[in-house]
């Protein structure tokens, strides 16, 4: 994607981004630049993002997760992120709007990339996200979330199913919205 050939970002990609995301013109163009001397080839491999998501999780095992946020991020399965699956990945994971942010956590936790969750996909997701915890924290939380499992089903039991049900978007999106707990589950917030 964009303008690989010049230094710029092409002028689609920029208006596409200043409309998606709550990026400005100038802030665009200057990840642009720092995107382009960290990835002179236009694009991230899942080891250079993970190797991004390390520095963020110093002292947490984040690979794991960073594989999975690659995952959902990567729309064309190509194995990389160009410059604006990456813009996309920043907003969504940073300061996307409540239901984009949700939208974007289904495709996070839809792991088989079939349109549904299951019990065993949260607990994949879970486990990944438990793992960015540091284990000083662990013995702070509370008893029915200090393990990946027991996460897991808390937040299952949000969507009342049983263990072999499945749960839509749009369920899942409902669920979260109407269950501020059941929200902190399905991420982790550094203290620091």
């Amino acid at each position: 994607m964009g303008n690989s050939k010049s230094g710029a970002v092409s002028k689609e990609i920029l208006e596409d981004l200043k409309l998606n995301t709550k990026f400005s013109e100038t802030e665009i163009v200057q990840w642009y630049e720092n995107f382009k001397k960290q990835c002179p080839s236009g694009r991230i491999s899942k080891d250079e993002f993970q190797n991004i998501y390390r520095k963020f999780f110093p002292d947490s095992d984040a690979n794991t997760y960073a594989q999975h946020v690659f995952r959902s991020f990567d729309t064309n399965d190509d194995g990389t992120l160009d410059f604006k699956e990456y813009i996309v990945a920043l907003h969504m994971t940073g300061t996307g709007k409540t239901t984009s942010k949700l939208e974007w956590a289904f495709s996070l936790f839809d792991v088989d990339k079939n349109g549904y969750i299951t019990k065993s996909e949260v607990t994949e997701i879970c486990t990944s996200i438990f793992k960015l915890i540091p284990t000083d924290e662990v013995g702070d939380l509370p008893e029915d979330e200090n393990t990946p499992e027991k996460r897991a089903n808390k937040l299952w039991k949000v969507f009342d199913k049983g263990d072999n049900d499945r749960v839509a978007e749009g369920e899942f999106i409902k669920g979260l919205l109407e269950n501020e707990d059941a929200l902190r589950l399905i991420q982790y917030e550094p203290s620091k």
